[in-house]
């Protein structure tokens, strides 16, 4: 960590998820130094934040790995290049400096200098999507989750998931191992879930073991002092059904937003950073993009994605602050890791 003073360096990383961690190494690799500035109090962006116990499974040489492994894994990767991280904080403004250099100043008074930003903000701030029920509010915390950070608390209880994406699916297949008994409630009969989570989804619903609710939706929640006693669901024709639960997991998204780096003037679409894909350059010279906060034709929101894009952004990084060095392309198993 470090101090509230003027700091200079190659590459300011704003953003300190899987894909900025990434990004760390890919600049070390071309001898670039880098600070970090994340919002949140510890590096891993949402896979620290949200989903700690989350099995990813398609990242490169790891059938199934944990988030918070993951995150484990890119941090001592990234370390061997001695980033320094200014954690706890947002970065408000950025302005042109002389020289060259890009000017940052966080909401903790620390002021960066750079000649390269890398924005790795994945969704922007983020928060749920809470459902519109009556109450809801009094059992958040206690019996109603918006995030699964630790999956043990859940074991031998009555789960009711409510969602139909990734999130939802994947928590119904875990939780289904230790719960008491997991429904999930979804509005239709398909999932917007990878193909082979969905059908095993619907296989172990098939088999007893975990009860699929649907067409249904959200309807009302039975409980006292913050504790539920049963989740009530509805068909569009009115047909109500009331579940048994003790937890209640909405799935419904985040809601997201780009705070300050809206108003940094890069080009914007959809509320998602334009880039060149071919460089990850933003709409500003020296201010690059990587991750799921950028768009671009045929982008993936991938983590893998967001990997190569770190190669791509601290290439181009290299080329700005270093243009009479030309860079020439090596494998890291010809080139090994550079020594700092």
């Amino acid at each position: 960590m470090a101090n509230r003073h003027t700091h200079q360096t190659d590459v300011v990383i704003v953003g300190a998820g899987p894909v900025g961690l990434f990004a760390v190494f890919e600049c070390g690799m071309v001898r670039l130094k880098c600070h970090v500035v994340d919002v949140l109090d510890d590096v891993g962006g949402q896979c620290t934040a949200l989903y700690p116990e989350k099995p990813i499974y398609d990242i490169p040489a790891f059938p199934r790995v944990e988030a918070a492994e993951l995150i484990v894994r890119l941090r001592a990767q990234a370390a061997q290049f001695h980033p320094v991280y200014h954690l706890g904080q947002q970065v408000q403004a950025l302005e042109a400096a002389t020289g060259g250099f890009w000017r940052l100043t966080t909401s903790k008074g620390t002021v960066l200098q750079a000649k390269a930003v890398i924005v790795a903000a994945g969704v922007g701030a983020f928060g749920p999507n809470r459902p519109p029920l009556d109450g809801i509010k009094a059992f958040e915390g206690k019996s109603v989750f918006y995030y699964v950070t630790q999956r043990e608390t859940f074991r031998g209880k009555r789960v009711v998931i409510a969602g139909g994406g990734d999130t939802a699916v994947d928590w119904a297949l875990s939780l289904a191992e230790i719960a008491g008994r997991v429904s999930v409630i979804h509005r239709r009969d398909k999932f917007r879930a990878a193909p082979e989570s969905a059908a095993k989804l619907k296989a172990l619903g098939k088999a007893g073991k975990i009860d699929l609710v649907v067409p249904y939706q959200l309807h009302s929640l039975d409980g006292a002092d913050g504790r539920l006693t049963a989740v009530t669901v509805a068909t569009l024709d009115g047909i109500e059904k009331k579940i048994p639960a003790d937890v209640l997991l909405p799935f419904f998204g985040l809601s997201m937003s780009l705070g300050p780096i809206a108003d940094w003037g890069v080009a914007l679409e959809r509320n998602q950073i334009a880039v060149d894909p071919a460089t990850a350059a933003t709409s500003k010279s020296g201010i690059f993009a990587i991750g799921d906060v950028v768009t671009y034709p045929g982008k993936l929101k991938l983590i893998l994605t967001g990997f190569a894009e770190s190669a791509i952004a601290a290439r181009s990084a290299y080329a700005l602050i270093h243009p009479e060095q030309p860079l020439h392309f090596e494998y890291s198993t010809t080139s090994g890791v550079p020594t700092v």
